[in-house]
């Protein structure tokens, strides 16, 4: 057994994990980062990038099927599935060797194995014990299940659907929040016959209902089935295919099931409970600076109650960071965090939905641009819109666009949310012709009370 000491221990390598690491170097503490698998965490290797990159083959496999309505002649072969991984490995594999060239730049000891934390400021690697000043917990999360429901042959989830080395020709998705409906996206785009099964009333249920709504128009436009308020009751699954029964009496048969129900903060195994961490339903509860209840333990990421979103965990380690080293830095507001749905369209937000304003203010004022009032849009050939929610006698407090591309454009309606602009504040910005960014500024020009190509 040997003993190892530094400022700051780390459990956990993804995006909250090494953010943290890297700050905490910058700042001049040694760091040890202890990872069970690989550098990167859920987001690069089973997460974020791979679908994402997913999702980008997909549009290619789109445009080329849709050439003619731009006058391209073009048409879609097929998709070549072990092209479309060997694409999508290939930039997880070069943003995994950059990682950890930064770890050895920054000069963060990485430790592979699986890590075991023991109160006050220890975790324990196989026989080794490396000791902090300060540990932060950031272990993640994995993907959920439901009660009774084995993952295993034709029943997956993302963890599985993200190395799939064929494209099915009917897929059941239960779950229609971010993950289901961008697999849903990627799984139609590439010729399959999609169904999600949402228990709640509508798709991407934490999203404003109007969202919800462009959303649900536009997947029956692309031929995606989905059945929202009803409850799964249980699958069936034989050598050639599995069946997916409903509480309303309907079944449907198909290649693969994707349950896609979310992600639970992976918190068992790690000693957490055994420590005393303070912790409710899996997750390990923290204050505003992200303190847990044993001093001089932190916590960032999917562990922590809130989005599970991997920006989200990157800004805690670097705010977990400059908090250890003495920067004092303000608490991240988890309204003011962006938030991208990267299926077709993309749904893009930040701040509050129109429900939530009024449970706020008790009322809200609220505009919606279509994005057919938009030149770049509308040569783009996407629908949607932007919807622009404000506080009574008060700021911007919420921004919620739908349609191709508009992730891109969330940059601008957080710094409008975090600066607490007022309409009158961003009318005299101006935005590049033609962009959809455009979109953003003819909104705010609208609800200032001075449209321009939109009636008021």
């Amino acid at each position: 057994m040997t003993d190892t000491s530094a400022d700051l221990v780390i459990l956990g390598g993804g995006s909250g994990g090494y953010a943290c690491a890297f700050r905490a170097a910058e700042l001049g503490l040694s760091v040890v980062l202890i990872e069970r698998d690989k550098l990167g965490g859920t987001c690069l290797h089973r997460g974020c990038i791979p679908t994402k990159a997913l999702l980008h083959a997909a549009e290619v496999a789109d445009l080329a099927r849709e050439g003619d309505q731009f006058g391209v002649k073009s048409s879609l072969e097929g998709i070549d599935m072990a092209g479309v991984n060997s694409y999508k490995d290939g930039i997880v594999g070069q943003m995994f060797k950059g990682l950890t060239g930064l770890a050895k730049a920054h000069k963060v000891t990485v430790v592979d194995g699986e890590g075991t934390f023991g109160a006050p400021n220890t975790v324990t690697v196989g026989g080794d014990r490396y000791t902090g000043k300060n540990v932060v917990l950031a272990t993640g999360s994995y993907a959920k299940t439901l009660p009774g429901l084995e993952i295993g042959g034709r029943i997956i989830t993302s963890d599985q659907a993200v190395h799939l080395d064929y494209v099915p020709e009917s897929v059941v998705v239960l779950g229609g929040g971010v993950i289901g409906v961008e697999f849903a996206s990627v799984w139609r785009s590439f010729g399959a016959d999609v169904t999600i099964v949402e228990a709640l009333p509508r798709l991407v249920p934490l999203e404003d209902e109007w969202a919800s709504k462009q959303l649900e128009r536009a997947f029956r436009k692309r031929g995606i089935k989905y059945k929202t308020g009803v409850k799964f009751t249980g699958a069936t699954q034989t050598d050639t295919a599995v069946t997916v029964a409903l509480e309303s009496g309907e079944s449907f048969d198909a290649d693969l099931l994707l349950v896609a129900v979310g992600r639970g903060p992976n918190s068992a195994g790690h000693g957490y409970e055994e420590a005393g961490v303070r912790m409710e339903r899996g997750f390990v509860l923290t204050d505003d600076r992200l303190r847990t209840n044993l001093p001089n333990v932190y916590a960032v990421g999917d562990l922590v109650p809130g989005l599970q979103l991997a920006h989200r965990g990157f800004q805690q380690g670097i705010f977990v960071a400059e908090e250890i080293g003495g920067l004092n830095p303000a608490p991240i507001d988890e309204a003011g965090i962006p938030r991208v749905t990267y299926c077709k369209p993309e749904v893009a937000s930040v701040g509050l939905t129109e429900a939530q304003a009024k449970e706020k203010y008790g009322n809200a004022e609220t505009y919606v641009l279509a994005l057919s009032a938009n030149g770049k849009s509308q040569i783009l050939k996407t629908a949607g819109g932007v919807k622009l929610v404000k506080a009574p006698d008060g700021p911007v407090v919420g921004v919620t666009m739908v349609g191709d591309r508009v992730g891109e454009l969330i940059g601008e309606a957080q710094l409008i949310y975090n600066w607490e602009a007022y309409p009158e504040d961003v009318t005299p910005l101006i935005h590049a012709h033609p962009t959809q960014n455009e979109a953003l500024g003819e909104a705010f020009l609208a609800l200032a009370g001075k449209p321009l190509h939109v009636h008021a």
